[in-house]
């Protein structure tokens, strides 16, 4: 027998591979579905990929890769016996637990026992070879088999518990030396010393200085004055701002290149006048005062005490809690109760499988199929039958009833490279919303884009108080930010009294009062986002000085769903983050037609157009040296290793990873089949650098100013890039190399010889424009707009709410999220993986509202 094991498994043994280090086995999920070894029919793991199958997609995945070896996982759970007293009587086992998966929250570990099995599985046959069979298989099958039965987790890299635990305390934590330079860190307003970017950004812990970290590749961070700024000083430490919790912030250091603990953290703020040691908190997460002033929102949010029934089906499945994962649940929940969301990414789910690549689960398009197939199809949210209990409880089996879905290969593929998405912190779900609609972006230029139905136009019209001169410009968005202006409360006197009882209860160390929430009129909120706003550091292109200056924003067009964001979060003067304690009547319908942008009016006067001189400090104003700046190139070593082993050189693989924006193995690979013919293929990649053009005199700069570097327009038209498309991307990416590459590749739906779009240097920047999106105030959008603009969907200003998020707690860093939505007529809450019909859905308490344009418009 051990002869015939062998004979039959001689063709295949080139293709069976031991798992190495770094390799990944998905042997608790499926790639394209939710199928696991708990579901009927198992899971099969490819023997050479380590990928997981279900038995439904495992035909699609040997004929596309010719892998004919499986190892087939199931596990089966059974009822314990009882005895005569009730109690569980042990019995012995046919076979063992082994495999080391998450037990389903279905059954109680107490009441049920269970069973694994694996065995080969060789393709297209079906023959079956049961393990373990140590004799008579081959000894590298029996160690490829050992290996895979004993991987880690796939996802053990992507948890930040796998690596948070191995940051060690900086050298330079116990003696850093701080300047009293008298800095203060104000709670909000942060910008970039020197380029005035508002992300990313990092306080300098010796001498205060706020910088941007450098740029990632999704599309977020800055221009790296941070570590500019520790090159000319050597002060090693700086701290993320926006990371500042009541137990933690995410230190860096310098001089070390990585991550760092500092013990004496709290000191080393409080010296720039940031104190977080008033932010203690409780073991489960949540503020000391949470069970006294939030009480009620957590359970009118959750609709606690209420017999919600729950729903199954189609829509009704739910998605389970990852550990403070509830901010990925309810915004994937939400856009896949869209049509558009739906026929995209469902309705193509066949197509988008056939033509996944060899790795599925680093395929957003498959996994978006995925997630959407998981919620929708009502395969993983079937009710218990009755009848079917009963049967098995008399053959001491018990079938699972799955409870929800498990997004870890969704959540480490979106969260890839992301520093906040990929931990295991609570996020704010409005920015996750924001980072699916830029992924959408990105993996959508071929295909349809569902995430258009939420991009608009906002017209900006800024007016210099002195000249009275004006400017329109136009720039793309995808939600609507409403402030809360309190001062509005119609309970505002109630609001006053407790105010007065909380500071005398806090003068006389007594416990604090019943919070009261201040009750905001939806049509104040409004009011409120229509009114003038300063301009900071405003500079008047007809004074040629800086100037008063104000803002306004209206609608260029209106979306075909519209997002409206509570600005529910903010900090204290004492730095302490808290939530407005507020209620808002959010209307089931809404008209906001009024706000419809009018664009240059008769009698307005357009400021001339300018851009601001450089000005040159005191301390630069004598010779001036070029500054070579570093553009090392930063390239995804393990794509690299991936097509080395396929036979080509490694510096042709290097080249291929970093011309095409280290996008993955796959385009690499594309990249080198088009280029392996030129004669410097196998030539070293050549490291980017020039010297800054020489300083501006002080005199207005001109138009032509604004013509990107020559040097960084050879380098990309030496990766094939048309020179109108290089000079566009770079003028689009402030001459930045690495952000004008990423530029090229999520925009080559554009025109090459289109003009470049004109610069609104009068306005504050924003942290959602594009850089294709100021257009002339004389353009009207339309759905018919020429390809060089933005896509937008215009149509009348009512709309119908459809959907909301609700928050609890005391901040975006803590708490929990739940969302309501509207189907077949009736409410429904989706919390984490339950899913049941709403009694009393707290529309007034809600963060995020998604309102759908009426169709009777």
């Amino acid at each position: 027998m051990a002869a015939d094991l062998g004979e039959l498994l001689v063709p295949y043994m080139p293709t069976i591979r031991v798992p190495r280090t770094g390799d990944r086995v998905f042997r608790s999920e499926c790639a394209f579905s939710y199928d696991s070894p708990e579901s009927d029919g198992g899971l099969y793991v490819c023997m050479n990929t380590f990928l997981g199958f279900g038995r439904e997609h495992v035909e699609r995945h040997y004929r596309k890769t010719g892998q004919s070896v499986y190892m087939h996982l199931k596990r089966t759970a059974r009822e314990k016996a009882t005895g005569a007293a009730g109690g569980a009587v042990p019995r012995r086992r046919n076979g063992k637990v082994f495999l080391d998966l998450e037990l389903s929250h279905d059954l109680h570990g107490d009441d049920f026992e269970y069973e694994d099995e694996a065995k080969l599985v060789i393709f297209p046959d079906h023959y079956e070879i049961p393990l373990p069979n140590i004799e008579e298989l081959p000894a590298l099958v029996t160690i490829a088999c050992d290996a895979v039965l004993n991987a880690a987790s796939a996802y053990k890299h992507h948890e930040p518990d796998s690596w948070e635990e191995e940051i060690q305390v900086s050298k330079h934590a116990r003696s850093l030396r701080q300047q009293d330079s008298g800095v203060r860190i104000p709670p909000s307003g942060w910008r970039c010393s020197k380029c005035e970017m508002r992300e990313n950004l990092w306080l300098n812990l010796t001498d205060g200085s706020v910088l941007c970290g450098r740029w990632f590749f999704d599309g977020s961070g800055g221009n790296g004055h941070a570590l500019e700024h520790y090159r000319e000083t050597s002060f090693p430490l700086a701290v993320k701002l926006d990371t500042i919790t009541p137990d933690r912030a995410d230190v860096y250091s310098f001089d070390e290149e990585e991550a760092v603990l500092d013990p004496h953290i709290s000191e080393h703020l409080a010296h720039f006048g940031i104190d977080i040691l008033q932010m203690q908190r409780t073991e489960n997460g949540h503020t000391e005062n949470h069970a006294q002033s939030r009480a009620s929102e957590w359970e009118v949010v959750q609709e606690a005490g209420l017999k919600l029934k729950s729903v199954y089906g189609s829509g009704y499945t739910g998605i389970r809690n990852l550990g403070n994962s509830c901010y990925l649940s309810t915004t994937m929940q939400v856009l896949f109760s869209i049509p558009e969301f739906q026929r995209a990414y469902v309705g193509n789910l066949q197509r988008i499988f056939d033509y996944s690549p060899l790795d599925p689960s680093q395929d957003f398009a498959t996994q978006m199929a995925k997630l959407g197939h998981g919620l929708l199809s009502g395969q993983y949210s079937k009710p218990p039958a009755k009848s079917e209990l009963i049967e098995q409880v008399m053959r001491e089996e018990h079938k699972l009833q799955p409870k929800g879905i498990s997004p870890k290969m969704f959540k480490a593929l979106v969260s890839r490279g992301h520093p906040e998405f990929s931990s295991s912190r609570q996020q704010d779900a409005q920015e996750f919303f924001l980072h699916v609609v830029n992924l959408v972006e990105r993996n959508s230029a071929a295909s349809e884009n569902p995430s258009d139905v939420f991009r608009f136009l906002v017209e900006e019209r800024v007016q210099c108080c002195q000249t009275r001169k004006v400017r329109y410009a136009q720039r793309v968005d995808y939600l609507m930010q409403l402030p809360a202006p309190i001062e509005a409360a119609t309970n505002r006197e109630e609001l006053l009294a407790y105010e007065a009882r909380r500071k005398d209860a806090e003068e006389n160390m007594m416990a604090p009062p019943e919070s009261v929430r201040a009750r905001i009129p939806f049509t104040a909120c409004l009011q409120a986002f229509t009114e003038p706003e300063n301009v900071p550091d405003f500079w008047s292109s007809a004074l040629q000085a800086k100037s008063a200056g104000v803002k306004t924003s209206r609608f260029a067009s209106f979306p075909e769903c519209l997002v409206v964001q509570i600005k529910k979060f903010t900090f204290g003067e004492d730095w302490v983050p808290k939530k407005l304690n507020i209620s808002i009547d959010v209307p089931d319908f809404l008209d906001l037609s009024r706000l419809r942008a009018t664009g240059l009016q008769a009698g307005e006067e357009e400021l001339p157009d300018l851009t601001p001189p450089i000005v040159i400090p005191e301390d630069a104003r004598g010779t001036v040296r070029p500054r070579v700046l570093d553009l090392s190139p930063e390239i995804d070593e393990s794509s690299v290793m991936q097509l080395a082993e396929m036979g080509f050189p490694l510096e042709a693989c290097r080249k291929a990873v970093y011309y095409t924006g280290n996008m993955g193995a796959e385009m690499a690979f594309n990249w080198i089949i088009a280029h392996m013919e030129e004669p410097d293929f196998a030539e070293p990649l050549p490291v980017p650098s020039y010297a800054e053009p020489e300083l501006l005199r002080t005199s207005a700069a001109s138009p032509l100013d604004n013509q990107p570097p020559e040097e960084s327009i050879s380098i990309l038209t030496s990766m094939g890039f048309p020179r109108q498309q290089a000079i566009r991307a770079l003028k689009g990416s402030n001459n930045n190399l690495e952000r004008a590459l990423d530029w090229i590749f999520t925009h080559p739906d554009l025109e090459d010889d289109s003009e470049a779009m004109s610069d609104a240097g009068d306005t504050e920047p924003n942290d959602h424009a594009f850089s294709n999106a100021n257009l002339h105030s004389d353009s009207t959008p339309s759905p018919d707009q020429d390809a060089s603009g933005p896509r937008i969907k215009d149509g009348p200003g009512r709309y119908e709410l459809f959907a909301f998020i609700s928050h609890m707690g005391e901040s975006t860093m803590s708490g929990h999220y739940v969302c309501h939505i509207k189907k077949e007529g009736r409410w429904v809450i989706y919390n984490d993986h339950k899913v049941c019909l709403s009694e009393r859905p707290p529309k007034d308490l809600g963060y995020m509202y998604f309102y759908r344009r009426l169709s009777s418009c």
